[in-house]
Formats: C-alpha cells, sequence, structure tokens
C-alpha cells in the first residue's frame, strides 16, 4: 500500500481559507437575500394600504355620487375592472360602519388565497367612520421578484466564490512554482554548482530582488570557489604533508571503522605495502604472529562513552616482528564536535623496550658489582681485624693494597651511578676558566697507583700553546679518569698508555691510547650507549656499562665537544675528546 502523502502547511492554510471564504460568502448571500426579501414585503405591504386607502376615497365619491341602490351597481363594476384588470388582486371588500359586507368583488369563481390582506377605514367629514375597504393580495408579484433576486444574488455569489479561489489557486502556484525554482537553485548550490542563475522572468518584484539577491550570492560564492580553491587545495596538501612526514605512526579510520589515512612512518612499522591498509576494516589488522591486535582494543574504545575517552585515550603495546609498537586510540571530532571517527597514533618503543631491560640488566649487574667489593672488603677488613697481629708486614700490606684496590674500584662505580642520575636529571655543569694541562695532569696522578699494580708506564705529550678556557672542571676530570681507567683495565702488564694534548683550530684534543685487546669496528658506535658493554673471550672486565655514555654525554651534550674511537682488535684502542676553546659560556649569552 502506498504511503499517503501528507498535508503540508501550506496546503492546509489554502484549504482553511477557502473554507472560511465560502463560509463568508454564504453569510453575506443569505444575509442579503433576508433582508431584500424584508424590504420587499414591507414594500408590497404600503402597496395593499395604498390600494385600500384609494378604494375607500372612491367608495366616499360614489355615495356621494349615487343613490343607495347605485351604489351597489357602481362599486361593482369599479372593483371588478380593478380586480379582472390586476392579476395579484385577489379580492376587494367593502364594510359598513357595523361590519356587514356591502360588496366584495372576486369572491366568485376565485380558488386563490390571498397572502396580505390590507384595510383602511372609510372617513368622512374628517372624523366619521362609514366602513372600511379591504384588499386581498396574492402575493405573486412580490413572489416572483424574491425568486429573481434570490437566484441573481446566488449567481452572483457564486461567481465571485469561484473567481475569489481561482485567484486563490493562481496565487498559490505562482508562488510555488517561484518557491520551487528557488528550490531547485538552492539544490544546485549545495551540491557545489557554483554561479547557478535562476532566472527570474514573469515574478513578482519582491521575489525578483529575492531572486537577484541569489543570483548574486551564487556568484560571489563562485568567486570564492575560483579564488580559494587553489589555497585550499594547497592547505590540505600541507596537512597530508605534515602527517605523512610525522615520525610517529598515524591511522585515520572513519566512524565505520574503515581506514581512510596512514602515513608512511605506520606503514614501516605495521610493515605494510603502500595504500595496503586503505577501506580495509582496521581490526582486520593480522600482527606477524597471526593475531588481531586491534580488535580487541577497538571494541572496548567503542564501548567506551566518548567523553571519558577524549580526556584519557586508550593506551597499549603490540608486537611487529621484534619491534614493540605503543598505540594510542583517541577519538576525531569536527569544530562542531561532531563525531568523524577515531586516530591511531603508533610510537616505536623498542628501544625504550630494550633500555627497560638493559637498565634491568643494569640494576643487576650494579648490585652484583657493589656486593662483590663489599663482600671482599669486610672479609679483608674482618681477618685484619680479628687476626692482624698473626700477620707479618708483608701480607698485612698486601691486604691493605686489596682493600685499597677494592675502594677505589667502589667508588668508580659510585660515582659512575651519581654521575649517571645527575645527567638524567639534566643537572646543569657550571662552567670556569680552567686549565686544560692541570686537569690533565691531575687525573694521570690519580691513576698513578693503578698503573703500579700493573706495571704500566703514562707518558704525556701536549703542544703549550693552549690557553685557559671555560670548562667544567669536575666533569672533564671525570670523563678524563674515565678513559684513563679504561686504558688501565685493558693494557696488557708492562704496557704503557699514551696520554697526547693538541690544539687543532679553536679546539682542544686530548687523546688516551692503550694496548689493550682493541675493539671491533663494528662496536665503535655501540660502546658509548648506555649500559651497552663488548663481552667476549677477550674483553671480559666486568662494570656498569656507563663509563664511556658518561663521557660522551660530558663531553657532547655539556660541552659541546666530539668523542671518538680508532680501534682494531689486538692493535689498542685511542679515545678521544674535542674541546672547543671558549672564553665565554655561551648558554648566558
Amino acid at each position: 500500500m502506498a504511503k499517503q502523502a501528507s498535508i503540508t502547511t501550506q496546503n492546509r492554510l489554502i484549504i482553511s481559507g477557502l473554507i472560511f471564504s465560502t463560509i463568508l460568502i454564504v453569510a453575506i448571500a443569505f444575509f442579503a437575500i433576508v433582508n431584500i426579501q424584508k424590504r420587499l414585503n414591507e414594500g408590497y405591504h404600503n402597496f395593499g394600504q395604498v390600494v385600500s386607502k384609494m378604494l375607500a376615497i372612491e367608495y366616499i365619491e360614489i355615495d356621494k355620487k349615487y343613490s343607495k341602490d347605485e351604489v351597489y351597481k357602481a362599486l361593482k363594476d369599479y372593483t371588478d375592472t380593478i380586480v379582472s384588470a390586476h392579476s395579484d388582486i385577489v379580492f376587494i371588500e367593502f364594510k359598513d360602519a357595523q361590519g356587514n359586507v356591502i360588496y366584495k368583488s372576486g369572491e366568485q369563481g376565485n380558488s386563490k388565497i390571498p397572502n396580505i390582506t390590507v384595510n383602511s377605514p372609510i372617513i368622512v367629514d374628517g372624523y366619521r367612520n362609514i366602513g372600511s375597504a379591504t384588499v386581498g393580495l396574492s402575493g405573486k408579484i412580490i413572489l416572483q421578484i424574491s425568486n429573481t433576486t434570490r437566484i441573481s444574488m446566488m449567481f452572483v455569489f457564486t461567481v465571485a466564490w469561484i473567481v475569489f479561489a481561482f485567484v486563490i489557486l493562481i496565487n498559490t502556484y505562482l508562488i510555488t512554482r517561484e518557491l520551487r525554482i528557488l528550490h531547485d537553485g538552492v539544490q544546485q548550490i549545495s551540491g557545489g554548482k557554483f554561479g547557478y542563475k535562476i532566472e527570474g522572468e514573469d515574478v513578482s518584484s519582491e521575489v525578483k530582488e529575492l531572486f537577484n539577491a541569489f543570483n548574486n550570492m551564487s556568484h560571489k560564492l563562485h568567486i570564492y570557489e575560483e579564488q580559494n580553491i587553489e589555497q585550499l587545495t594547497l592547505e590540505r596538501n600541507k596537512l597530508e604533508a605534515i602527517l605523512m612526514s610525522i615520525a610517529n605512526g598515524v591511522v585515520v579510520c572513519n566512524n565505520n571503522d574503515n581506514v581512510v589515512m596512514v602515513n608512511d612512518h605506520a606503514h614501516k612499522l605495521l610493515e605494510l605495502e603502500n595504500n595496503q591498509m586503505l577501506d580495509m576494516k582496521i581490526q582486520n589488522y593480522i600482527d606477524t604472529a597471526g593475531n588481531y591486535c586491534f580488535k580487541d582494543k577497538i571494541e572496548e574504545f567503542k564501548d567506551t562513552p566518548l567523553e571519558i575517552m577524549e580526556n584519557k585515550p586508550i593506551e597499549f603495546n603490540i608486537k611487529v616482528d621484534n619491534k614493540v609498537i605503543k598505540s594510542i586510540i583517541s577519538p576525531m571530532f569536527t569544530r562542531n564536535k561532531d563525531y568523524v571517527g577515531y586516530i591511531i597514533v603508533l610510537i616505536d618503543m623498542t628501544k625504550e623496550a630494550e633500555m627497560d631491560a638493559m637498565r634491568s640488566t643494569f640494576i643487576s649487574n650494579v648490585s652484583h658489582e657493589l656486593r662483590t667489593p663489599v663482600t671482599v672488603l669486610r672479609s679483608y677488613i674482618d681477618t685484619l681485624y680479628n687476626y692482624g697481629n698473626d700477620f707479618d708486614y708483608d701480607t698485612q700490606k698486601e691486604f691493605i693494597g686489596t682493600i685499597n684496590q677494592e675502594i677505589i674500584r667502589l667508588n668508580r662505580m659510585v660515582n659512575d651511578i651519581l654521575d649517571f642520575s645527575r645527567i638524567e636529571a639534566n643537572a646543569h655543569m657550571e662552567k670556569s676558566i680552567n686549565s686544560i694541562y692541570q686537569v690533565v695532569n691531575n687525573c694521570v696522578n690519580e691513576v698513578k697507583a693503578l698503573t703500579k699494580e700493573h706495571n704500566l708506564t703514562i707518558t704525556i705529550e701536549q703542544d703549550e700553546n693552549i690557553p685557559e678556557f671555560l670548562f667544567n672542571y669536575d666533569g672533564i676530570e671525570r670523563a678524563l679518569t674515565n678513559l684513563l681507567s679504561n686504558a688501565i683495565k685493558y693494557s696488557p702488564e708492562n704496557g704503557e698508555i699514551k696520554v697526547c694534548i693538541h690544539k687543532q683550530d679553536d679546539n682542544a684534543e686530548i687523546t688516551v691510547t692503550d694496548q689493550g685487546c682493541g675493539i671491533a669496528p663494528e662496536f665503535h658506535d655501540k660502546i658509548f650507549d648506555r649500559f651497552y658493554r663488548v663481552e667476549n673471550n677477550i674483553h671480559t672486565v666486568k662494570g656498569t656499562g656507563l663509563g664511556l655514555h658518561l663521557v660522551k654525554t660530558t663531553i657532547e651534550k655539556y660541552h659541546n665537544g666530539k668523542v671518538y674511537v680508532k680501534s682494531d682488535i689486538g692493535k689498542g684502542s685511542t679515545f678521544g675528546i674535542v674541546l672547543p676553546i671558549n672564553i665565554y659560556d655561551e648558554s648566558l649569552v
């Protein structure tokens, strides 16, 4: 069954107007006909009154003129002539003062019933009533006039109603036609056809002004579109370029879960080919382990109110091959706060995960490394305390030397941990004017006790033209001590360590060269990473893995310098630091 079209407000108003006008016209017509009928009746009654008065006057004249015997005949001739001559007069009757009928014409053979009866007294001498004259009127003329008037009025009002309704319908059609033309124009504009023009022929002046305003607006929109389409395209391309160049992966989904945009980094993180995910459901993505890694989280996101998701996006990790990827799902809104989909930001957390693992390993190693010297110290000190008098001088000296070595080792480890903590907290290093020669000589003197234990020699080679310059004395001292300690740890017995101080342009270069086992070239970039240590059958000296990282951070981050290494397996190593010779603190300028 077809659905019936609903009556619009406009149609209801038209129907209501027609009904109201019909009722109004019918009421006016009825009132006019009744009023006319009333006036006709009054006029007809007045006509009968005039006739009856005329007959009364005529009776007086006849009564004066004729004898009593002749009066009857004269009245008969006079009244019969009148009755026969006028079809609307049914009878004429004369009565004396006592009410006796003197003569009544039209009585014989007349079946008409009078509609109106009018009588007038017969007065003589101005006061004496001698009888009455009565006229009976059929009302035929007034009935004909009433019928004619009624029909004429009904015809006139019917024609008027038809004309009125026709005018309303024509006017409604014209208005509706103009609105349809305007509606078609609005649809063209809403469809993006800017510049569409409405033809305004045969319309009212008000509507023509409206059409002209519409055409003017359409023309301006067309000009605006031509002027701004290139700018809008440029801005859109910029937005896409920014999205594509973001360091993190970005996946944009509409409210139907279809992927509408994926930047290059997301393709790399998820190991996808270009446009492979476009128009597919994000829930259908499968990671390298064959899991639908987004499915459950997307369902959780959709089951959670948007107000909560807007303030607290869902965060979770997925694994693709060996990569750990942090995923953040957050809703996407228009300026009017209309929900249009969601964005998934992908952040490569592989290094952070590795750092967490390394940090855990570091804590374990540090705990072990700290426990070892503490255990040794406690054991040796307890032995000396309880049995020191039983040992000879050389044995006591050996014990004290071991204790001293473990204390130095423990002190170095604690310093490394403190320096690492301070650097991680971005602590500021105050700089002052110092001599690089003094720092190098102090560091060499500090490690001489260690060199004697290993029968090592340290030589210093230096240029004499390096002026004092701005640096943090303690930071550079710790960095050089770290390099010298490493050189001592990895140098063979009776080896030589060479320290060189040279000036190159506006830089001071300090190198520490040992004759140790060396480092393979593939490890040169990694050894400066925190917690990283090269472990093999040659290089097995234990440590925290922080020393070289602290050296690199101190020199490069806090002094704008450079750290490098030159080494090969079995050929020793050369570690160098390059410091700019600045006499002012750039951070204070």
